[in-house]
């Protein structure tokens, strides 16, 4: 599908240039995102990125336009990355979860991109950017006073060269607590001291 030529892409994605609504809207449909997604996230406001469930994945001709759309995206929230308060300031662990939140959604459409991109390095260099990205700011929230206990899990584990997978094994629950601890999605009273312990073996 021809939604906008190449170098209108690339400067889309350098932010030189910004579509008019009927490309963005046709941008906006080939990846299956809400209509006025692109105008909301130019404002820097926060818009779910993920595909739908029970909907297809991207497919190979919509990768180039998919990659222009999340490199805009990136660069929304590289400028809120940077725009966050000092670490101690009382505003910046709400924030920072919201960063944070955008990153996961935005790890999350890009994933499945790779899988139907054909190996396009484009796309691989963005999900490569993202997960930095995510890693750097997960670390720094880890380490305030305010921290949540999915970004001390995500950091304890990282450093102990942990996967979700091996941490959940390694407290007897499943993956899924992990994920949704990280995602900062409730997890049980039980599931919260088997994550506090495993936290504690890790860093004592």
């Amino acid at each position: 599908m021809k939604v906008i030529t190449a170098p209108a892409l690339i400067a889309f994605e350098k932010g030189r240039a910004w579509p008019r609504e009927r490309t963005r809207a046709m941008l906006e449909e080939a990846v299956q995102w809400p209509a006025g997604s692109l105008a909301r996230v130019r404002a820097g406001g926060s818009v779910s990125f993920s595909t739908p469930a029970g909907e297809a994945e991207p497919q190979p001709d919509q990768i180039p336009a998919l990659a222009g759309v999340v490199n805009v995206a990136m660069s929304a929230v590289t400028s809120a990355i940077e725009g966050l308060p000092a670490d101690d300031d009382p505003r910046f662990t709400a924030r920072a979860r919201s960063v944070l939140a955008d990153l996961r959604q935005l790890e999350s459409i890009t994933a499945q991109a790779v899988r139907t991109s054909q190996g396009s390095a484009a796309v691989i260099k963005t999900l490569a950017s993202i997960r930095t990205r995510y890693d750097a700011l997960m670390t720094r929230a880890a380490a305030t006073a305010d921290a949540t206990l999915g970004q001390r899990l995500y950091t304890a584990r990282r450093e102990a060269n942990l996967s979700a997978t091996e941490a959940a094994a390694a407290m007897q629950t499943a993956p899924e607590v992990v994920s949704a601890a990280e995602s900062e999605k409730p997890v049980s009273t039980d599931d919260q001291q088997r994550i506090e312990s495993l936290i504690g073996t890790l860093r004592g």
